[in-house]
């Protein structure tokens, strides 16, 4: 999965493992991330970034089998819009599995009832998730109110030893963050 002259992706995976925080690239800006089962990793990425839980955090992956565990029982016509838009910089709020832990599920969506998820076409973050073999936080690498992060330099200056892991490739090339699309109704939220 990983080879040697990934050090930077084999050092990420063991961080997740170890429920600590990384930063990484995504389509458009650098991203922190953790494993979204761990609670005091999620916890720790807000403090890192001064977000407030209700706010809520997307979690990307490498494909949908990976955010099932997340989500509640997928409708035919939500299947259709997952079809269209992944992989790919379209993340969608859905309704949230009521499987998850209490803490885990208010971290993960704000106190909703409802979860943001993309499966993403950026090979850096689907390798990632492939060897992590499981979907990840995904919040943008910045203090909150700041401007996200556009490169590991940049990532390691603002956070510097604040995180376990950056894996220095470079963001793709959209200049936006992914669009969000509420699956029941349609509308876009950004």
């Amino acid at each position: 999965m990983i080879h040697q002259a990934d050090p930077d992706l084999a050092l990420a995976v063991g961080a997740v493992h170890k429920h600590q925080v990384i930063a990484y690239p995504t389509e458009a800006v650098f991203g922190l991330g953790c494993d979204p089962r761990s609670v005091s990793a999620v916890k720790r990425i807000l403090s890192i970034k001064g977000r407030e839980a209700h706010k809520g955090l997307i979690l990307i992956a490498e494909k949908q089998e990976q955010l099932l565990e997340f989500m509640a029982p997928i409708e035919a016509c939500w299947q259709q819009q997952f079809d269209r838009h992944w992989p790919g910089a379209v993340t969608f709020v859905v309704p949230v599995s009521n499987n998850l832990d209490e803490a885990q599920s208010a971290l993960l969506t704000g106190g909703r009832n409802s979860i943001a998820v993309r499966v993403s076409d950026h090979p850096v973050v689907r390798k990632l998730c492939r060897s992590c073999g499981t979907a990840l936080v995904s919040t943008s690498a910045n203090r909150s109110g700041q401007d996200a992060l556009l490169t590991a330099a940049d990532v390691r200056d603002q956070f510097g030893s604040e995180l376990s892991a950056i894996v220095d490739a470079p963001v793709g090339r959209r200049t936006h963050p992914s669009r969000i699309i509420d699956i029941k109704d349609g509308s876009i939220l950004r």
